[in-house]
């Protein structure tokens, strides 16, 4: 309880500096150190740290990839098409769980989708998406575009610039974007400001490509920061960014 009211405290403070933002969550995070499916404390987690801020009036969308289902980009055994049709049913299933984790932390939530799911979603429309949130609903996005070839990457950015958010908030394993890979190479130097133009131009791989260049015609800024790092969540959707802003 103690520290629910110290993350509320966070957010108060800085009311105003963001009134709508983007989440995109990886899935392998939701799976903590089992690697595949879901870690329920890893997600039960999440959900406490996003509550304070959506009782503060944060209007929250929110997109989670599905990597800790499926990598059929890895396979050369599966047609290009199907691989990411099976990845985009993999971000509904993650979609459905953490929906609920969200709802039993006491938040209220809407799932929408490019495509049917029978009954378990509504179809996205930028109308009712801005009906969601105005209503105080956590928002999940997910099935990425409904088309194959487009990543998560891009899936995220359009649903950004759809619901004119603020800002996308990354929350990575990396705690921020890097000069080089900080894996291999112990020298490699963290920035805590670079624009969405150098991004391109030396292909830091914030996000792919064809995001990174939605963002930069858009006008659509991003922060990335660690997943792991204490209250992360919590702190960059009250504005406090440990890691790296994105500048447009």
């Amino acid at each position: 309880m103690k520290s629910q009211q110290i993350l509320q405290t966070i957010y108060i403070k800085k009311e105003g500096l963001m009134k709508r933002v983007l989440l995109k969550l990886s899935g392998e995070a939701l799976a903590g150190d089992k690697k595949t499916g879901f870690d329920e404390a890893v997600c039960k987690e999440v959900a406490a740290q996003v509550k304070p801020a959506v009782d503060a009036g944060l209007q929250l969308g929110v997109v989670i990839g599905g990597g800790n289902f499926w990598r059929g980009r890895t396979s050369n055994a599966i047609d290009r098409t199907k691989a990411d049709q099976i990845g985009m049913l993999a971000t509904v299933m993650n979609a459905l769980y953490v929906s609920e984790i969200f709802r039993n932390a006491g938040m209220k939530t809407e799932i929408l989708t490019p495509f049917a799911v029978g009954t378990m979603t509504k179809m996205f429309s930028k109308d009712l998406a801005n009906e969601c949130l105005e209503a105080g609903k956590v928002v999940f996005f997910a099935g990425g575009t409904g088309h194959p070839y487009f990543s998560t990457d891009t899936g995220v950015v359009l649903r950004a610039i759809e619901m004119e958010a603020d800002i996308i908030l990354l929350a990575k394993a990396v705690d921020g974007v890097y000069d080089s890979d900080p894996k291999t190479n112990p020298a490699a130097v963290k920035y805590d400001r670079v624009s969405i133009d150098e991004v391109i131009e030396k292909k830091l791989a914030v996000v792919d490509l064809t995001a990174s260049i939605m963002c930069m015609e858009q006008k659509m800024p991003m922060a990335v920061f660690g997943l792991n790092e204490e209250n992360s969540i919590a702190r960059a959707l009250a504005g406090d960014i440990t890691g790296t802003y994105v500048t447009v």
